[in-house]
């Protein structure tokens, strides 16, 4: 398993990590043998279970277990699941490894895949990373379309390009704007509107919207909001994820066999759609995991 874990932290540099982050080896024997792979957005009991059943050594996932200290892996009280994902894993014998925020500044990242699942041309970094000389690495990814699309229909887009969930895409525009620049960040994204603004992109597709922070950016005038299920943004890595750590097995002859999980760990389940008339919308129905 350690030369696996090596090839992955080429791929995600640990010290890419946020300080506050928590990414790394989370339990399992680094010296045990690794054959398959999965990879998922979420440690939740439900993609445990999921690896034991495929018979996994290793379960990469994007979102930590513990992000905060912990006294304790006990199965119990209100944060218990994360005791029953430790014990389950061990039980199995699959370690847990987690790429997060150093997985949303590498070089490709978490944006890049973003993109990719909406057909989107990457230029660069929205946030270059200051270490990386050649410019590449930071925080979202600026990108351009092809030909340029009323927003309705960029919407549209995004919506069959990224997996279904129950709350779909929300749009905050004028449905015929047109689009040719985006900027994308995949997971939360409403702290980098500055830089947004700074780069005078037509549209920024991102997850995670509060209500004050998106109303007051729409007040500024440009970009267009699509605002995407965090889980349903970040996804598309658990794919490139997985596209990398095979081309590195079949370069090294590891025979590796890898996974993506397609289990739907967004929490929200069903969606109600109000009954009071409002102003027109942009329609794009959901895709699904491919």
């Amino acid at each position: 398993m350690s030369d696996v874990i090596a090839a992955l932290d080429a791929l995600w540099p640990p010290e890419l990590a946020e300080p506050w982050d928590a990414v790394g080896l989370v339990c399992g024997d680094p010296d045990a043998e690794v054959t398959r792979v999965l990879f998922a957005v979420d440690p939740v009991p439900e993609v445990a279970d999921e690896a034991i059943r495929l018979g996994a050594d290793l379960l990469v996932t994007h979102h930590p277990l513990y992000l905060r200290g912990t006294t304790t892996v006990a199965p119990l009280g209100a944060a218990g699941f994360k005791g029953r994902v430790v014990h389950t894993l061990i039980r199995g014998g699959v370690a847990l490894l987690v790429a997060h925020t150093n997985a949303d500044r590498a070089d490709p990242g978490v944006s890049d895949a973003l993109a990719a699942a909406v057909d989107l041309r990457v230029t660069g970094p929205l946030v270059p990373d200051p270490t990386d000389p050649e410019g590449r690495r930071g925080l979202g990814r600026l990108c351009e379309l092809e030909a340029p699309l009323p927003l309705r229909e960029f919407a549209a887009r995004a919506a069959h390009g990224l997996p279904r969930t129950a709350g779909g895409l929300r749009v905050a525009g004028d449905p015929d704007t047109p689009v040719r620049t985006v900027a994308v960040c995949g997971g939360s994204g409403d702290s980098l509107f500055a830089e947004v603004r700074a780069a005078g992109v037509d549209v920024f597709l991102t997850a995670d919207l509060r209500h004050h922070p998106a109303s007051e950016a729409r007040q500024a005038g440009a970009p267009a909001l699509v605002d995407a299920a965090h889980w349903a943004t970040e996804w598309p890595w658990c794919e490139q994820a997985a596209g990398q750590l095979d081309e590195i097995s079949d370069r090294h002859g590891w025979a590796l066999r890898t996974h993506v999980s397609h289990t739907v760990t967004d929490p929200w389940t069903a969606h109600a759609p109000s009954t009071t008339p409002t102003s027109p919308v942009p329609s794009a129905s959901s895709g699904a995991p491919r």
